[in-house]
């Protein structure tokens, strides 16, 4: 049963620490201008700046469950899966960008714009997904909502500062 097992939990491990590693790398490169979210002035449900690492950790999480449950198909559906899985890199990139964009750039209204191109990138790649397998598209659905929210964030900081 193991022998079964161990290449799909491999595979999830991978895709996990992949994504994390990729989210703790966009981290590392702001760590020096995440400040400035104390100092801007901030729309309403605005987030205390602690929640962002405590959100982001799951949302990379299952990012990483969906797109191993993804590849686990390129056996059935080779084509599909580099289709998918290049959507899957392209927002990952998107998403690392923006946070240098925001922090670093601090130029609020091209972040906001490069969220926008994030937000459809998501939605395509979810679709991509959901013709291979629905529950990884799913899992994909709180990285949605999130990126949404930060939509929202983005630009009524724009608006505001």
């Amino acid at each position: 049963m193991w022998a079964k097992l161990k290449p799909y939990f491999i595979s999830i491990f991978i895709s996990i620490l992949i994504t994390l590693g990729i989210g703790g790398l966009s981290a590392f490169l702001i760590r020096d201008n995440v400040y400035i979210y104390s100092l801007i002035r901030k729309p309403p449900l605005s987030p205390p700046a602690i929640l962002f690492p405590i959100v982001w950790t799951p949302l990379y999480i299952l990012m990483g469950i969906s797109s191993a449950r993804i590849c686990l198909q390129k056996a059935a559906y080779p084509d599909d899966v580099f289709d998918a899985m290049l959507s899957y890199m392209f927002q990952l990139i998107l998403n690392f960008l923006w946070a240098v964009i925001f922090f670093n750039m601090r130029t609020f209204l091209f972040a906001f714009i490069w969220l926008v191109v994030l937000w459809a990138g998501i939605l395509k790649m979810i679709f991509k997904f959901s013709r291979l397998d629905t529950a990884a598209a799913y899992l994909q659905i709180p990285y949605l909502l999130w990126v949404t929210f930060a939509g929202y964030l983005n630009f009524m900081i724009y608006l505001l500062n």
